[in-house]
């Protein structure tokens, strides 16, 4: 349940759930607080998803076959990578949509180069390494309606290639 307040995009049902979403950086979305300003960097769970791994929203859907890290911009690109292919086929314009259900909310840390060990945690501001998302298996990443069968499996094919991680394309029955 954890991802459905991350899903709405508009202001007045975010801000009503309780947590507040930023667009910065050229459009990547992240949570405008966190509870703690360092996070450890914790396991990613192997065993299956405990949230539904069903689609929620769209006919298609692309699911993570493997547990593992995905990083904000890594979302970013497979989200360009469907919106690309929409528009190259001409029907995303009428009626296609398209949902991100993963939401890069854990930042990591890092040391400037040539530090001496110790001193504890590196902070988030001098050297910055981003957002990442924690995925598991089974878990849906983007959800596609409105275009055809074949376009979507396109973009599903399109946008498996671009993060660190292999998906497979899932249809709604």
């Amino acid at each position: 349940m954890l991802l459905r307040k991350y899903l709405l995009v508009t202001e007045f049902q975010v801000s009503k759930c309780g947590s507040h979403i930023v667009k910065r950086r050229r459009d990547v979305l992240y949570p405008k607080r966190t509870k703690f300003s360092k996070y450890s960097k914790g396991r990613c769970s192997r065993s299956r998803v405990r949230e539904p791994d069903e689609l929620g929203f769209g006919r298609y859907g692309t699911k993570s076959c493997r547990a593992g890290r995905l990083s904000y911009r890594a979302i970013e690109a497979a989200r360009r990578a469907i919106i690309g292919q929409f528009h190259r086929s001409g029907q995303f314009r009428r009626n296609g949509k398209i949902w991100v259900r993963v939401l890069a909310d854990l930042p990591i840390t890092g040391k400037p180069a040539e530090v001496r060990m110790g001193r504890g945690k590196g902070s988030t501001q001098c050297n910055w390494r981003g957002w990442i998302a924690r995925v598991s298996t089974g878990q849906i990443s983007f959800e596609m309606d409105g275009v055809s069968l074949s376009n979507a499996r396109q973009a599903a094919t399109l946008a498996a290639h671009k993060p660190c991680s292999s998906t497979k394309f899932v249809l709604w029955s």
